[in-house]
């Protein structure tokens, strides 16, 4: 064998050997796997801390409470309680004594506003029992469902899904999240929202058909709730238009109230 092609072979077997150290891994070790890109993780920052809260899902009920059922349209003394989902990046985090730019979506002319109290998830389970749902909650907040009202209601005229109407960017603002243990938990208390000074909405939790708890336990039938999760706990009657240049603000008793200027 020629000097030349001895050199070349063993430049081959050095190369393979150091190719299969390269890519030796210790035992039970697993290699993360790689992807083209990040994806922003959504979070909402936390009351008295420096971490903020994962959002895994974005669960909303609707027509929880009577009056406003009947303003759509519906019986509450015969519906049971329905759920609907928005991506979990339709977050927009709205800061406590600061006026946030909300920007009017695309593709309405109807745009509408739904104050809510929020329920964020510390863990999650199947078929959790309502005397157990809140020792699964985390802390709260206030939030705006904020609706393409005409493209909800064309969409369901015709039986399709209306996701259109809910599930866009921005369409979920938030304000931060604040632990059960600084807050307690949230059956009763004033809910009310304003555009341009006037009240719009105005009730009290207790009005809810469907309390946290039972909320927590009918949505853990359907899906397996994981920590990260939030619910939008549903909206009080008289909910309506906002337009380019409105200020929302809203209010729950114990919670700061938030506000939003349509852009």
């Amino acid at each position: 064998m020629t000097t030349s092609r001895r050199n070349l072979l063993a430049g081959s077997a050095t190369m393979a050997t150091g190719a299969l150290v390269g890519c030796a891994l210790p035992a039970g070790a697993a290699r993360s796997p790689q992807t083209p890109f990040d994806v922003a993780q959504p979070t909402i920052p936390i009351v008295g801390s420096d971490q903020v809260f994962p959002v895994r899902r974005i669960y909303c009920i609707g027509r929880n409470y009577a009056a406003h059922a009947r303003e759509m349209g519906s019986d509450p003394t015969r519906e049971p309680p329905f759920f609907f989902q928005k991506p979990s990046d339709a977050i927009q985090v709205v800061m406590p004594g600061k006026v946030a730019d909300h920007p009017y979506p695309t593709l309405t002319r109807n745009y509408h506003y739904e104050v809510e109290l929020v329920v964020a998830l510390a863990k999650g389970g199947r078929d959790i029992k309502p005397e157990d749902a809140l020792s699964y909650v985390y802390g709260y907040s206030l939030g705006l469902d904020m609706t393409r009202r005409d493209l909800q209601r064309e969409m369901g005229d015709q039986k399709k899904p209306w996701e259109i109407g809910k599930s866009f960017d921005h369409s979920a603002p938030i304000g931060p999240i604040h632990p059960v243990a600084q807050v307690g938990h949230f059956a009763d208390g004033a809910i009310w929202l304003k555009v341009n000074g006037t009240t719009k909405q105005d009730a009290t939790l207790k009005h809810m058909i469907w309390s946290v708890a039972e909320q927590i336990s009918r949505l853990s039938q359907a899906n397996e709730l994981m920590a990260g999760d939030i619910i939008y706990a549903g909206t009080p009657e008289n909910v309506g238009p906002v337009v380019r240049g409105d200020l929302i603000e809203i209010h729950i008793d114990r919670l700061p109230n938030l506000s939003v200027r349509i852009v």
